[in-house]
């Protein structure tokens, strides 16, 4: 069987099974052929193409990859069908199909667009989507929903979604309200350029009204702006969300004073659904009194228990954004100084969508609100079992909200019952797969996005079995990330070893215990970092295991006594010395909190230090505040891989809920001063 598949592999098959297995070939054709890219010198990178091909490089589709890249505005459907023929089945044969796709759509080349559109297997690109319904609509296809809801959720503005978007206007398919509605969207995300487009499709007055909004909103109300027509209420919309983006309170004093009465309800609404949504990033107690109001002017009345929140109709709901939705959520858990108002909580999930609404955050906030609002007795008893269900349901020791459920309901869930290990034919397999040999050889010759990327197109469609096997390599490699990976896609056979790995388990014990740190937390740390990547670098500059910055890491080396050199960040003993003493003087300064400690580790101490101020809260309600969305995603991952290994390794605490801790709240006065020189 193996013969007969390496047989079929082929070069690649064989070659890239050697490339992980040794150090990498002829690294210098990959440097010699990333560098001829780099510059866009199109000779040297077809001489390196070429070389590449004669020598059968393990490599070779990249570097062709990168040929045809460079010369893609010349070239024809012909040159492509060659080359998708000379690497079927590969990554680059789909990433340079969605390359030609987007080629295509800006020649309105759409006849040879037809072609390729359906052997694109990742589509996995907005703008090809939109040239893509383009064409369906010119063969006389009803998209008209399909078109909306891809253009509304288009983050920033590009051709294909234009010509979409321009085509369907002037058939009078998009109406004046869809462009206004993608201009709210726009400003509330500050996406200059979408801002641009759209704008454009209503006219030159319109367009000049808008660039003067983008240039001073506030000036723009003072002097020009009116609600004596639709047009003008809506440019005094934007003007609005444009100030509220920078000042919620000076926004809301306008609305106050002088907008809400002067603009249509539903523009009102959209107006104060801005004021509070940034007023919650900001952490301000008004945000949910915000939030009601915005509700109440769409003609939504929050109630005071579950059956007066339960129904409000998809076309009567406000299309507000689910990052609006979310954060009524957030000030609805912060409200009334912690207390929350479970109400507003449960009426911003259900005007969600309902693919949105089962997103495990707002299942478990949703049945949380939901047992806060039964009153006494047993006329709630039937209430009460609906979400204690929701949250046995979402109940699970794997992820953040699954271990909170659980928590809530008393169980202590074990971690799964380890899977039967691949066999020696599931692991033969894996070994002579093309595409995840070529992700190792790609990662071994340093070029981690493209290993990445190579990787996990590889993964696509693999069922368990397959999965542990091709986990099991990169576990057998070292390659830590992508054993990760791999495994953490299964559905019913759960590796706990593969997803939670406890590699360099000596040293990260005898760093922790160096100094009194939490190893679970150190590994729980580490593997939201970098996955136990050692060479591992930020697009910020953070370095190493515990991806530490230079600066911070000079700091704290000079605070321990400790010999510093930058590039000692990439040793591993060095980078876990240096992480380990970090964090350990972060969690000092923050009480111990390890909510807090990992949100500065992210975020930067200062951050949570502002972050809180305010009233006294559930360790976990002051989580799901964080404002930004990185550092909230980071925190809940960090204490959540945590609690797992605790359990691995037999000590800490195994409890989410202990090791978020105790309610979050202002600094104590008779508190030791914070540490302002730690970075």
């Amino acid at each position: 069987m193996l013969s007969a598949l390496l047989a079929l592999g082929g070069l690649n098959a064989g070659c890239q099974a050697q490339a992980i297995a040794n150090p990498p070939p002829n690294p210098e054709l990959v440097a010699e052929a990333k560098e001829a890219l780099r510059l866009k010198d199109r000779a040297r990178l077809a001489a390196a193409n070429a070389m590449a091909q004669a020598q059968q490089h393990p490599l070779a589709s990249w570097i062709d990859y990168w040929d045809l890249g460079l010369r893609l505005t010349e070239l024809s459907q012909a040159d492509l069908e060659a080359f998708y023929a000379r690497w079927r089945g590969s990554y680059v044969e789909d990433r340079m199909r969605n390359d030609w796709l987007l080629e295509l759509g800006r020649r309105r080349d759409w006849a040879d667009f037809v072609i390729d559109y359906p052997r694109f297997k990742m589509n996995d690109d907005r703008e090809v989507s939109c040239y893509a319904l383009l064409t369906e609509y010119q063969q006389g296809r009803d998209v008209l929903d399909r078109a909306r809801s891809t253009w509304l959720a288009q983050r920033d503005g590009d051709d294909g979604c234009q010509l979409l978007a321009s085509t369907l206007y002037d058939a009078k398919k998009f109406t004046d309200a869809d462009i206004w509605l993608k201009l709210r969207y726009a400003f509330e995300n500050n996406k200059p350029r979408a801002i641009k487009q759209a704008a454009s499709l209503l006219g030159k007055p319109t367009q000049m009204a808008i660039a003067d909004i983008q240039d001073n909103a506030v000036r723009y109300l003072s002097r020009k702006a009116s609600a004596s027509n639709r047009l003008n209420a809506e440019l005094s919309t934007v003007a609005l969300i444009r100030v509220a983006a920078n000042d919620s309170e000076q926004a809301a004093d306008l609305l106050e004073r002088v907008w809400t009465h002067k603009l249509p309800d539903d523009l009102a609404a959209w107006a104060w659904a801005q004021v509070a949504r940034n007023a919650t990033f900001n952490l301000l107690p008004e945000a949910a009194d915000h939030y009601l109001r915005a509700l109440k002017l769409a003609g939504i009345s929050v109630g005071t228990n579950i059956g007066t929140n339960i129904g409000t109709p998809a076309d009567k709901a406000p299309a507000w954004s689910i990052d609006t939705l979310g954060g009524a959520v957030r000030a609805g858990l912060r409200a009334d100084a912690g207390k929350g108002r479970p109400a507003l909580v449960l009426q911003a999930i259900q005007l969600m969508p309902p693919a949105e609404q089962a997103r495990d955050a707002w299942q478990y906030w949703r049945a949380r609100a939901q047992l806060d609002l039964a009153p006494a007795g047993k006329a709630s008893d039937a209430q009460r079992t609906q979400a204690q269900q929701a949250l046995q349901a979402l109940a699970s020791p794997l992820h953040y909200y699954g271990q909170l459920a659980a928590e809530d309901l008393g169980l202590r869930l074990p971690l799964p019952a380890t899977p039967r290990p691949p066999s020696d034919e599931e692991k033969g397999l894996a070994f002579v797969n093309p595409g995840l040999n070529r992700g190792l050889a790609l990662l071994a010759y340093g070029l981690r996005s493209e290993g990445v990327r190579e990787w996990n197109f590889t993964l696509i469609g693999m069922n368990d079995r397959d999965l542990l096997a091709a986990a099991a390599l990169a576990c057998e490699r070292e390659v830590w990330d992508r054993c990760i990976s791999a495994s953490e896609r299964t559905r019913t056979e759960v590796s706990i070893a593969q997803r939670f790995p406890l590699p360099f388990r000596k040293e990260v014990l005898a760093k922790a215990g160096d100094i009194g740190l939490d190893p679970a937390y150190v590994y729980g740390l580490i593997r939201q970092e970098s996955r136990f990547v050692m060479d591992a670098r930020s697009s910020v500059g953070a370095s190493g295991l515990m991806q530490i910055m230079p600066n911070t890491a000079r700091w704290t080396a000079k605070k321990a006594g400790i010999e510093f050199r930058p590039e000692w960040l990439s040793d591993r003993d060095f980078n876990l010395r240096i992480g380990t003493q970090y964090l350990k003087l972060v969690l000092d300064d923050l009480d111990g909190s390890t909510a807090l400690a990992a949100a500065a580790y992210n975020a930067g101490p200062n951050r949570p230090r502002r972050w809180r101020d305010g009233p006294v809260l559930d360790a976990a309600v002051w989580t799901e505040n964080i404002p930004f969305n990185e550092t909230r995603d980071y925190v809940k991952k960090v204490l959540s891989n945590s609690a797992i290994y605790a359990q691995l390794l037999g000590e800490g605490k195994t409890s989410l809920r202990e090791r978020l801790g105790q309610p979050i709240g202002p600094k104590s006065a008779d508190a030791p001063p914070s540490n302002t020189e730690l970075p």
